[in-house]
């Protein structure tokens, strides 16, 4: 995302905060500005998922301040454009694993499957060619 949003502080500590915004937060690595009131607080996003962020500061954060009830401006935060990640650099989730592993566990039991099939093929072949070759030289072929 690029421009300015509105947030909405959910946790905040000296170090860092958890904040919500209605637009797509930006990528991990990326650095934001946060508008507090007058106060502006720089910070590069350590996590996210959906329009939730975890962001750690690179100053201390006046935390008495943003709690403070006669201060209660709305938190605006902006972000550069989102960097390009490589796909293979894009930290791979719980959830890629474990398609990786049904589709592996998919391919195995189709390989299974199709060994046995040709074992049996070849099984029933050897059993029926003795009688058909008998049959054969009954015909006087």
């Amino acid at each position: 995302m690029s421009g300015w949003t509105d947030a909405c502080i959910l946790n905040v500590s000296s170090r860092g905060m958890m904040i919500n915004a209605p637009a797509a937060i930006a990528a991990k690595g990326s650095r934001v500005e946060l508008w507090h009131g007058e106060r502006l607080i720089v910070a590069t996003v350590v996590w996210r998922k959906g329009t939730r962020a975890g962001i750690q500061a690179e100053d201390r954060i006046p935390v008495d301040e943003i709690l403070a009830i006669g201060q209660s401006s709305s938190l605006q935060l902006t972000a550069s454009a989102w960097p390009q990640v490589e796909r293979r650099k894009r930290p791979r989730t719980h959830d890629d694993q474990r398609l990786r592993a049904r589709a592996l566990q998919f391919a195995a039991t189709a390989a299974i499957a199709v060994s046995l099939a040709f074992g049996s093929l070849v099984m029933i072949e050897t059993a029926l060619a003795a009688p058909l070759h008998s049959i054969r030289a009954a015909l006087g072929g």
